[in-house]
């Protein structure tokens, strides 16, 4: 025996629907807000990193991994101090390793944040994790353009081939 399903009724869509009206101020919103923001990262010729947050304007600072290989074992971490202004390429800090000593160059300008209390207890974070246990400060950035000048990810490497 067969079954037939009964017929439903479809109802048509009218062919043009309305437009949403919003006001402009509110467009203006939408359309800002759809703008990606992100986290990008930058190196230095003298390997150091800046990974710089634009919706904060803060940049986290490090050494890369090339510099904790080229370093060895480290012992001692020198940071700059909370509230201190830096000048991007003026010194803010040192590494002190088993092999040598290093100084830490701003890569950018602006206020130091924070530090990375734990290297004090742990410098060896710096070998274990460059990118990312073992930052060094962020810095609020007083001029985000200087970000831009640094190298990009392609350039470092090429940089680091060279040496």
């Amino acid at each position: 025996m067969l079954a037939f399903a009964p017929r439903l009724a479809v109802r048509s869509l009218p062919r043009a629907v309305p437009a949403l009206r919003v006001a402009p101020a509110a467009r203006r919103t939408l359309l800002t807000s759809a703008v990606r923001r992100g986290v990008s990262t930058r190196y230095t010729a003298e390997h150091e990193w800046v990974r710089f947050d634009d919706a904060s304007n803060v940049g986290t600072i490090g050494i890369t991994d090339y510099a904790q290989n080229s370093l060895g074992d480290v012992v001692f971490v020198e940071l700059p101090a909370e509230g201190s202004q830096v000048k991007m390429g003026e010194q803010i800090g040192s590494v002190e390793s088993v092999k040598a000593a290093s100084d830490i160059y701003s890569p950018v300008s602006g206020v130091v944040e924070s530090v990375n209390t734990e290297l004090g207890d742990q410098p060896g974070l710096l070998n274990k994790s460059p990118l990312e246990n073992g930052w060094l400060c962020q810095i609020k950035l007083a001029n985000p353009s200087e970000f831009t000048t640094l190298l990009d990810e392609a350039a470092y490497k090429a940089l680091c081939e060279d040496a």
